[in-house]
Parts: structure tokens; sequence; C-alpha cells
């Protein structure tokens, strides 16, 4: 057999054994998220078929009673900027007996694709009324984000380097003297007559300048983010948990342990808060305070602390990446 035989054998091999975990019921949720940042890492980085594979492997998952799970592919489908993902996604969108909270990720992945062809369907349901409040504006920031990637602002703007790899539903604010300052970041944050793309890019100005912990601005910037909790948007809100993950900072843990504690708020928002108090399983205490939700009356939030458990210990053994060696998931 030839080297590239080999290879592309290889290839088939781990992707189908990463789908055979991913798409089993039977498979814990924290591993079948490991295979599911694994089949990311190949759908992003591979090329041809097993690029393709790997997409396919991903959606096929959708068929999981698990809204975590799902909402959870179609936001990894979205980071992969391969646009064979975009059929998958919009399906999902289009699917109105899906959660509101899968189809909403699916919105904001073909958001992050850039995928113009689905300008028309997001435009629909973000001008129908009847559709459901998150779904509406997940896809209001998803237009809006696609056409300024398609405009002649998007080249020209200033935008600080981020020291995130995400594709995020909107890019910072340009860095300019009227949005330099921290206070004027929080201002337009919590500006609610401003649309919800421009207060999202208040908000990852708000994160760059939150990292690294470290940074002078760091803990400033994450109290700026913390007082968007208290918006009327639980979309605007989940977002600022999930961007707490990403900046793993301690001094996000009092917000973010209010608000998994809080019972009437949304569960996405919940959800998002636990997956973030995992990104910071190192700190004293956290773990403790997640297990104390295992027994949660909402399945999102209890399937959500059983993955953040799985990433603070991810983040105490000093991984590097939070994925499964995929050679070993088949036997696992």
């Amino acid at each position: 057999m030839s080297p590239v035989a080999e290879t592309t054998s290889s290839g088939d091999s781990t992707v189908a054994s990463l789908r055979k975990a991913i798409t089993s019921e039977n498979v814990a949720l924290a591993r079948r998220f490991r295979a599911l940042f694994s089949l990311k890492h190949l759908a992003s980085q591979g090329t041809g078929q097993q690029a393709t594979a790997a997409i396919e492997a991903i959606a096929a998952a959708f068929s999981s009673p698990s809204a975590l799970l799902k909402h959870e592919l179609a936001y990894c489908l979205g980071q992969t900027r391969n646009l064979e993902a975009v059929p998958f996604l919009r399906a999902v969108l289009e699917n109105y007996s899906e959660d509101a909270m899968v189809r909403h990720e699916s919105a904001e992945a073909l958001g992050a694709l850039g995928d113009a062809g689905s300008l028309d369907i997001m435009k629909k349901l973000r001008d129908d009324p009847n559709e459901q409040t998150v779904v509406r504006e997940t896809c209001e920031i998803a237009v809006d984000r696609i056409n300024w990637q398609l405009s002649e602002k998007s080249k020209t703007e200033m935008l600080k380097q981020s020291d995130f790899a995400s594709i995020d539903p909107a890019p910072p604010a340009a860095s300019t003297r009227s949005t330099a300052s921290i206070p004027d970041l929080q201002a337009s944050l919590l500006d609610t007559s401003k649309p919800l793309f421009e207060r999202y890019r208040a908000m990852f100005a708000l994160r760059d300048l939150a990292s690294p912990p470290d940074a002078s601005t760091a803990e400033a910037a994450v109290q700026a983010l913390a007082a968007g909790f208290v918006d009327k948007s639980a979309l605007f809100r989940h977002e600022i948990a999930f961007v707490f993950g990403q900046l793993s900072h301690p001094a996000s843990i009092p917000a973010l342990l209010q608000v998994l504690g809080d019972k009437s708020e949304e569960s996405m928002v919940r959800h998002e808060a636990a997956e973030a108090l995992g990104s910071l399983g190192e700190e004293p205490g956290v773990e403790d305070q997640l297990r104390a939700f295992i027994d949660d009356s909402e399945q999102v939030v209890r399937e959500s602390v059983i993955v953040a458990l799985d990433m603070a210990e991810h983040e105490k053994n000093g991984e590097m990446e939070y994925a499964m060696i995929p050679e070993v998931t088949a036997s696992a």
C-alpha cells in the first residue's frame, strides 16, 4: 500500500470511530463532546474526503435527543470554515420542531461561515413576529455579520489582534478613540437602543481587553462584561457567559455562580454559565459548586454540569486540547 493510501485509510478509520462515538446514545456525554472536538479539528484542518466525512459525522449526531449536544454540534460546524456544513445547518434552522437553542446555534454558525446564500432565510426568520425571540435575535446578528463581512468597511477597520481563534458572532469594536476605554465599551454594551450586532462588537472588544488574565485591563473588562447579565435578552446574557468561558478569568466566578444558581434564569444562560465554570476548574471550590447542580431540574443544565466537570478535570490534568485521542475512540 502506498503512503498516501495508508494515510487515507487511517483518516477514514479515525473519522469512522469518532462518528461511532458521537452518534451512540450509549457513550457517556462527556466522551461524545470530546469526540466532537476531535471531529471539528479534522473538519477544519483536514482536506478533501476526510474533512467532508468529519462534517457528515458531526451532522449525523443531530438525531440525538440531547439539545445540549446538538447545539454544540452546530457551534462546531460553524467553526470549521467549511461551507460543506451549510446544508446541515440550514436544515436544523428550518426545522421548527427543533429546540430553539439548537436552531439559534445553527443560525449563528451560518453567520460564522459567512454564508451569503443563507441571508434570505435568516432575514425571513428575523422579521417573523411569530418566531422565537432567541432565533429572531440570532438571525439579526448573523445577517449583520455577513453583511459586514461582505462590506468594504470590514477591509478597512482597525481591529485589535485577538488572543482567541474562534469565529465570533461579531468582530470586536474597531479601535478608535471613541471606543478605546472600558467605560465607553461598557456603555455601548448596555445601550439597548443600539443594534445587537453593535453591542456584541463591544462585548468582544471587552473580551479582548480581558486577555491575558494578568493584563492591566483584564479585571475591569470582566466586571464591565458582568454588568450585561441584567440585560433583558437571554441570547445576550448567554453570550456573556460564553465569553467568560473563553476567558477563564477568576474574577468572573461570582457572576457565573449567581447566574447558574438562579432557577428563574433561562436554561440556555445557566447551561453556558456551567460550562464557563468548567473552564475554571482549577480554581478552589469551583468543582464543588458545580456538583451542587448535578441533579438540577433542567436537563440542559444537568448535562452541562457533567461536561463542565469533565472540562474541569481536563484543566487540572493540564491537557492541551479538550478532545479525545482519535485512535482510542472506538475501543474506549
